[in-house]
């Protein structure tokens, strides 16, 4: 037998898993959204995306906490880089891939518009935040741990704006609860109770898939830095991208992509924070270029939701911008 096939095989098989949790979890967490009476956007902006991003976040502060070189708490910090950088590009590029295999197209009602401006509101509060954090990756100063604080109370605020939105059913409406697919109206705890053993699901099947991707990568001649720039981050935003597919399929579209700009918010700002209390927060050449793409990719997504012309091909487009870092990061080593 290769060495390399029970790699390769615990690799498919923990996608497969984290899939199918997902799978439970977006069925479960509609229907606690449901239970709270929160709006559907909320619903993937918070919700969600918290439940998502969790696993990552607890990643991210074990790297930079409890590492014991300087180089692992770097891991933290680029984690925390990388996230955003593959929720702009490659998470929007799948909702465009998948619409467009599932031969479907963004309605252009006033409604979805009016979704899309509410959108634009996401990407510009995080545009804003990402700018800070980059900018203070590029100074060195004793107070910058304290500026954590105001991560954590910029995701509060935005965590306090979604959740004061007024509550509507996306389009297509609920599919019974799995756990109780007879019941019209399943009970709360039931319901929590779902969505919470689908996340402890996702989160062990990430971690399996992590460690796989960290031993195939030098298998295969992957550099450890770029393996930890170009392939891991994919990896670890896997959960959303996954919930995405699902949704586009079921034809709710707005939790798909509120639930990527939700995960962004939470990306931006709580590993952020994180770093700025446990590590110097510098950033070298390769994480300034992915921070260069991920504003670039936003910038073309607020404006596309503001003028209300996001379309498929749009969306798909969105992978141009990871495919120039990769080029960006593997051309300077190969010249």
């Amino acid at each position: 037998m290769h060495p390399l096939l029970p790699t390769i095989a615990l690799l498919l098989a923990s996608a497969v898993v984290i899939y199918l949790a997902c799978e439970y979890f977006v069925n479960g967490v509609e229907w606690v959204g449901r239970k709270l009476a929160v709006g559907g956007q909320a619903t993937g902006t918070i919700l969600a995306a918290f439940g998502t991003a969790l696993p990552e976040s607890v990643v991210t502060f074990v790297a930079v906490v409890f590492g014991a070189t300087a180089a692992q708490r770097e891991i933290g910090v680029g984690a925390a880089l990388g996230g955003p950088l593959v929720l702009a590009t490659i998470a929007y590029a799948v909702v465009g891939f998948t619409l467009i295999l599932c031969r479907a197209r963004l309605a252009q009602t006033e409604a979805v518009r009016r979704d899309f401006r509410n959108l634009s509101q996401d990407q510009g509060w995080f545009l804003a935040i990402f700018v800070v954090k980059i900018a203070l990756g590029l100074f060195a100063f004793a107070w910058k741990p304290w500026l954590g604080v105001l991560f954590l109370a910029a995701y509060g605020a935005y965590f306090w704006k979604e959740m004061r939105q007024e509550p509507a059913d996306d389009a297509g409406g609920l599919e019974p609860l799995k756990f109780a697919p007879r019941k019209a109206a399943p009970p709360s705890w039931l319901a929590v109770t779902q969505t919470a053993l689908a996340l402890v699901v996702i989160f062990g099947a990430s971690q399996v898939f992590v460690t796989q991707l960290d031993t195939l990568g030098p298998a295969l001649g992957i550099r450890p830095q770029l393996l930890a720039l170009l392939l891991s981050p994919i990896a670890t935003e896997l959960p959303e991208i996954l919930n995405a597919i699902i949704w586009v399929r079921q034809g709710k579209y707005r939790l798909a992509l509120a639930n990527i700009s939700g995960a962004m918010m939470i990306q931006a700002t709580v590993p952020t924070a994180l770093g700025l209390f446990f590590t110097p927060w510098l950033l070298d050449r390769s994480l300034l270029v992915g921070a260069a793409m991920t504003m670039l990719a936003m910038a073309a997504m607020l404006v596309a939701f503001r003028v209300g012309v996001v379309s498929r091909t749009f969306l798909a487009s969105m992978a141009v911008f990871y495919l120039a870092f990769a080029a960006a990061l593997i051309l300077p080593q190969l010249i």
